[in-house]
């Protein structure tokens, strides 16, 4: 077999056999194939696209190019919640412990985040004392006893995704259904877990703007989920303003908290009860979605859902008087208001714009290598729809330097104020079943 032959076939549009892609895989992970020659069958895909059977037989040659994550050992059906990435997605803190305090078994393994903040480990440890350094027995012990626990994400997984990614980069073969979708889901499968609900976003803060995109990538993860024995769906989410109020790493944590006590903004709480929902009846643990939201908005009300997320944190160190006293978060030198120039109504909040202004206070990381601010961020007022006065705060930035005109600046370019009246966007378009 050689890759020339697989290259062409590929470039005239032919599907490739299971062993062809198999050789490519593992002939690229080992270092036998060059860059020059994946990069050719990569740019034939993105331009020739892959069958359904094709794309499923591509992620499970990545997941099986590396490490495995064994979840056995942990009783009942794992399910793991993956969204697209946006801005203020707080979802992972608050799905774990709701869905957890169902009886569901969360083993959640979670990376740091690149972009606007952290990812899901850099926001707990605004939590004092969390930490996520823990051994596989202790990780699968917690999950059994408290059916919760988070850890970093170790070992050998998709190697192979991490090369391909990497050349998909500089090689303008980002943008690709089948290569985003294979990526995605050979790290959800490589985890381990029974079952998959995706969160894909759509709108200006998201990866796919279109909605018709995000369709299309929501029905190829699907596909390949199933296709390799993993229960699998998808809700296509907005995200064309940043969901909830919070943007930031502590200051994300203080909004699960409310949240998972009953008070927290109604697009997060809507969400994360229209998701958790899926992973509650995914697990066999609800009949039907009615009974699954009903049974986690009576965790909500009665405390028991914050009650997971207080021995969650406990278990693994963290300072669970944050629950009662947020002020032991980590908390920015300086506030800013920032006050309308109008009367009007919200017609447009930029959730890109949104980020990246956070970004610049601190809360994110350009490279791996970029040091993070637990404590800066935003707290919006209003919302898309929603009417202000003339001067009156539209959002607090929490800041560590008083030199801030330039984010400023960035916020009064993202929020538009409309004479008219404007309607809020759908929160959730659709939902992608099997």
């Amino acid at each position: 077999m050689r890759m020339y032959d697989i290259i062409e076939k590929k470039r005239d549009g032919k599907n490739l056999t299971k062993e062809e892609i198999r050789f490519f895989i593992n002939g690229y992970t080992n270092g036998d194939i060059p860059d020059y020659q994946t990069s050719a069958l990569l740019m034939a895909v993105f331009f020739q696209d892959m069958t359904a059977a094709e794309r499923a037989e591509l992620t499970s040659a990545m997941v099986e190019s590396g490490d495995q994550i064994d979840l056995s050992a942990i009783s009942g059906l794992k399910v793991d919640k993956h969204s697209t990435g946006g801005v203020g997605d707080t979802t992972t803190l608050i799905l774990a412990p709701l869905v957890a305090s169902a009886g569901v078994p969360v083993a959640k393994m979670s990376g740091r985040g690149l972009g606007h903040t952290g990812g899901t480990i850099d926001k707990l440890e605004a939590v004092p004392g969390f930490h996520v350094e823990i051994s596989s027995d202790e990780f699968i012990n917690l999950v059994n006893q408290n059916k919760v626990a988070v850890v970093g994400q170790t070992g050998n997984l998709t190697p192979a995704d991490k090369k391909l990614y990497s050349l998909r980069d500089v090689t303008a073969t980002v943008n690709s259904i089948p290569l985003i979708a294979s990526s995605i889901m050979s790290k959800k499968i490589a985890s381990g877990s029974d079952a998959i609900v995706l969160d894909v976003k759509t709108g200006a803060g998201a990866f796919m703007k279109e909605l018709d995109d995000a369709r299309e990538l929501a029905q190829a993860m699907v596909s390949i989920g199933n296709r390799v024995g993993r229960n699998t769906m998808a809700v296509i989410s907005d995200m064309s303003q940043p969901l909830g109020y919070a943007v930031g790493n502590a200051l994300e944590v203080r909004e699960a908290i409310d949240t998972l006590q009953g008070n927290g903004p109604d697009d997060l709480t809507e969400l994360c009860l229209e998701l958790g929902s899926q992973m509650v009846v995914l697990a066999n643990k609800a009949n039907t979605l009615d009974e699954a939201r009903k049974q986690l908005t009576d965790n909500l009300n009665t405390g028991k859902a914050i009650e997971q997320f207080k021995l969650f944190l406990e278990s693994q160190g963290g300072d669970s008087r944050v629950i009662d006293q947020p002020d032991l978060l980590p908390q920015a030198s300086h506030t800013f208001e920032l006050p309308a120039e109008k009367s009007g109504t919200i017609s447009k909040i930029s959730a890109d714009d949104i980020g990246n202004s956070a970004m610049m206070l601190g809360a994110g990381r350009a490279t791996k290598e970029s040091a993070i601010d637990l404590s800066v961020g935003l707290v919006l007022h209003k919302k898309i729809g929603d009417y202000v006065n003339h001067g009156e705060s539209l959002l607090t930035i929490h800041a560590n330097t008083s030199t801030i005109e330039d984010v400023k600046e960035t916020l009064y370019q993202s929020i538009v104020i409309s004479d008219e009246p404007v309607k809020n966007p759908p929160l959730i378009y659709e939902n992608i079943t099997k």
